[in-house]
């Protein structure tokens, strides 16, 4: 199954007076790039997650963000943590002990201080078992966003690559009519400047120009493509690496065939083939 590797996953959930937030996002990128974000309490969790992620996705620049909230429970009168406002007392103490001139710290600068007001206790375990599965449901959720919007590329390329086969097929059945009228119009101007005389020379000149505008050979490297396309967008797993080469190759068998085109129609073919193909593309660089 094709899967983007473009995708976003949030959930939130409460557990005991605590809230956590889990939000996960993900961009293109030509490996496997993890950002981690996480509250000073998940951060031992990270090599964790990272197994996680990888376990899970092949390619992408994927961020994850995981925030506490505490809730508000605890009484008034047991708002504040007595042991953080002791440790501001000695800080403030000794600050003061060295500069003088110094502004004592405000009611408001307390109450803000990390720590300061006194919350229900929720245990680091309850804490870790919370996030884990949040993050587990997150990344289920990414998974899913990433498939469907897979879908959507996968059928984008099928589309492109239907138009161009459809030209390929317009084009093959010229080619014979198109290179017999080449080599007719090159004889006429070797008659022309070698006359009867040459006749071998003749002869070994259209041989030699109808080969290098035979496009027989791009024509048939093409449709190989193409089959080859559409089984690796049927393979399951990290294709957009396979994919992006066989636009390459795509591209390469267009810009050749316009090279060697002595018509209008395949001069006109080459252009529709590369304008389809960096249409693909485009698309194959969100591929995972």
């Amino acid at each position: 199954m094709t899967t983007s590797m473009t995708g976003f996953a949030a959930h939130s959930f409460n557990v005991d007076h605590a809230s956590v937030n889990v939000e996960l996002r993900s961009v293109n990128q030509r490996y496997l790039e993890l950002h981690f974000r996480l509250a000073d309490e998940f951060r031992p969790l990270e090599t964790q997650l990272r197994e996680l992620l990888q376990q899970r996705l092949a390619r992408g620049k994927v961020e994850c963000r995981i925030g506490l909230a505490h809730l508000s429970a605890a009484p008034p009168d047991n708002g504040l943590n007595p042991a953080i406002l002791e440790r501001l007392v000695r800080w403030q103490d000794d600050v003061l002990e060295r500069l003088p001139g110094a502004a004592p710290l405000s009611v408001n600068e307390v109450l803000r201080w990390p720590g300061a007001m006194q919350n229900a206790v929720v245990s680091q375990a309850t804490l870790d078992e919370a996030a884990l599965a949040g993050f587990r449901a997150a990344l289920d959720e990414l998974v899913e966003s990433r498939r469907r919007e897979g879908a959507k590329l996968r059928q984008h390329i099928l589309d492109r690559l239907d138009a161009a086969e459809a030209q390929v097929a317009v084009l093959k059945p010229l080619l014979p009519v198109l290179a017999a009228a080449q080599r007719e119009k090159l004889g006429e101007r070797l008659r022309e400047a070698l006359g009867e005389a040459g006749h071998e020379r003749l002869a070994q000149e259209v041989a030699l120009a109808a080969q290098k505008v035979d496009v027989d050979e791009e024509v048939s490297r093409l449709a190989t493509h193409f089959t080859e396309v559409r089984r690796v967008l049927d393979q399951s797993g990290a294709v957009g690496k396979r994919l992006d080469f066989l636009m390459q190759e795509l591209h390469r068998e267009a810009n050749t065939l316009g090279s060697k085109s002595v018509a209008v129609e395949t001069s006109r073919t080459s252009l529709e083939l590369k304008v389809l193909i960096e249409q693909m593309r485009e698309q194959v660089q969100n591929i995972e």
